[in-house]
């Protein structure tokens, strides 16, 4: 099953300069009292806390309406970490480099997925049966959300997946509508963002920190893409030298990311340019965390933290 809870930090990640840790651009972290005081950007293993405790409330659900339904727990706590794009944890890049066997690992559970499996071995009744018990099948409710740099996304609301989502949530629309405008706000950014200059300024510091090491890269994720890159054209039987090889820049990576502050840096400036957005959207962003927070602490009475 597909991590469906993302945080603003998780989703510019995958176009540009991002870690986690995202705050107020006052420096109130959303954990202290008083008027002035938000709701804190969930981390990624409260996420994925909040994510096992929807697994666990939908397998009891489908379980009560007679199915079977598999929790997907598949990786360690460790394997789960996102890769962003600032990779700063030189002990983690050591063991797993950006996690390319990690992801191979990922892939090669999908693949075997058993609820997929089961669904598909049912009767044609009884996967029409399945379908509507977990997500309200072909009669659900669909909400429909425009998303901040243009377009729509739709999503269908019932069958045990609404249930779960409303223990945890409270109000499954109210956090499919802001989880889904919060985390579209790059489109109105990350260009901006990925020229800002201050950000480059450093990223050009890391750029030099990896020429010192020997290894001319851009960016990082410049670096990543030329490593799976390179392991995607090594045979097979030659996968121990691949990983050897991405170890090796992931490493480097991390060293010099730590050495230049990446991580604060880029933590900083996309922070600032997400507080520009809040006379638009901060209803959303308010809601989006204290939903999320929500969520997770009714998560840690259900499941216990991945191991």
């Amino acid at each position: 099953m597909r991590r469906a809870l993302m945080s603003v930090c998780a989703v510019v990640a995958a176009t540009a300069v991002v870690t986690t840790g995202c705050t107020g651009g006052d420096g109130d972290d959303g954990r202290t009292g008083g008027p002035r005081s938000r709701p804190a950007a969930l981390t990624w293993q409260q996420e994925l806390r909040v994510a096992d405790a929807q697994q666990r409330l939908v397998k009891q659900c489908m379980n009560r309406r007679g199915f079977t339904f598999w929790e997907d727990r598949g990786l360690t706590l460790d394997e789960s970490r996102p890769v962003r794009f600032v990779q700063d944890d030189v002990a983690w890049a050591r063991t797993h480099g950006y996690g390319g066997r990690i992801e191979a690992k990922g892939q090669a559970l999908h693949a075997r997925n058993p609820v997929a499996a089961y669904r598909q071995g049912l009767p044609a009744d009884r996967r029409a049966a399945f379908d509507a018990a977990l997500d309200g099948g072909a009669d659900a409710r669909v909400l429909t959300v425009a998303l901040p740099g243009g377009g729509k996304i739709r999503k269908r609301l019932g069958g045990c997946m609404e249930e779960a989502e409303r223990t945890l949530y409270g109000d499954p629309a109210a956090w499919f509508r802001a989880g889904k405008v919060v985390t579209g706000l790059n489109a109105l950014y990350g260009d901006r963002l990925m020229r800002d200059r201050r950000l480059s300024s450093t990223v050009r510091a890391w750029s030099r920190c990896m020429q010192r090491a020997g290894l001319t890269y851009e960016d990082p994720r410049a670096a990543r893409d030329a490593v799976r890159g390179n392991a995607g054209r090594l045979e097979p039987a030659r996968s121990d030298e691949a990983f050897a090889a991405e170890r090796r820049v992931a490493v480097a990576d991390a060293v010099c990311a730590r050495q230049t502050s990446l991580r604060a840096v880029a933590s900083a400036r996309e922070t600032y340019y997400l507080e520009r957005l809040r006379d638009r959207y901060g209803q959303e962003i308010d809601t989006y965390r204290h939903l999320g927070q929500r969520a997770y602490d009714r998560a840690v009475r259900i499941v216990p933290e991945r191991r």
